[in-house]
């Protein structure tokens, strides 16, 4: 049945989301460079780099033929280092906005006509960086594509149905902290389960009082 897809899977976000939304009953297909199951019984796994479009789509290709067109798509791929502008290349930039930025918009564009032509779906990014800093050139720059994908796609997709939106998490990922992943992971679900009147485009995690809005 058609479910959850989380594309760049990894241990922290990915897997704690990959859980919340298995515990609901969905069926979850996760995409990942390892092709880990990230020790969810029965999640449907495939192999693809999200820099690479072909093998990114042919993993979608994949999933969707044996899942059916997602309920839910989670982006969540991000190329994560410290450069400065001093230290900024252009090889090293496209590299980093192929996976931040890049990825995300082929993703959408593999899956979300097929959500729109079905009237409903939900389709979320992992971002960061509310303020860009100078230590992190490429994630910055990235994070704001990543905002102004999602507005486009709100605008593209939202009037078919389609909920575009994204998790802004300010701070670094560890378990037992303010920013720890199964906190996190629910904003995603709210997210998926807003009454379409309600609808959120960005929730922002602070990890302090009042953290998702």
């Amino acid at each position: 049945m058609p479910g959850a897809v989380i594309v760049g899977s990894g241990p922290g976000i990915g897997r704690s989301v990959a859980h919340r939304f298995a515990k609901e009953g969905l069926a979850v297909g996760l995409v990942s460079r390892s092709g880990s199951a990230l020790g969810l019984e029965g999640a449907v796994t495939y192999r693809a780099d999200c820099a690479d479009e072909d093998g990114l789509r042919a993993a979608l290709d994949a999933m969707t033929g044996e899942l059916g067109t997602p309920d839910v798509v989670v982006y969540n791929a991000a190329v994560i280092r410290q450069d400065s502008p001093a230290e900024a290349g252009m090889r090293v930039q496209l590299e980093a906005w192929a996976v931040n930025v890049g990825g995300a918009l082929i993703t959408a564009s593999h899956v979300l006509p097929a959500m729109a032509r079905r009237g409903g779906g939900t389709f979320i990014v992992t971002s960061g960086m509310p303020r860009p800093k100078a230590r992190y050139v490429s994630l910055s720059l990235g994070k704001a594509g990543v905002r102004a994908l999602v507005t486009m796609l709100d605008e593209e997709y939202g009037p078919a149905g389609v909920h575009a939106a994204s998790v802004t998490v300010a701070g670094p990922v560890a378990p037992g902290t303010a920013f720890d992943p199964d906190d996190i992971a629910e904003h995603y679900w709210r997210l998926h389960t807003q009454p379409r009147g309600e609808w959120d485009q960005e929730i922002l995690h602070t990890g302090g009082v009042g953290s998702g809005r």
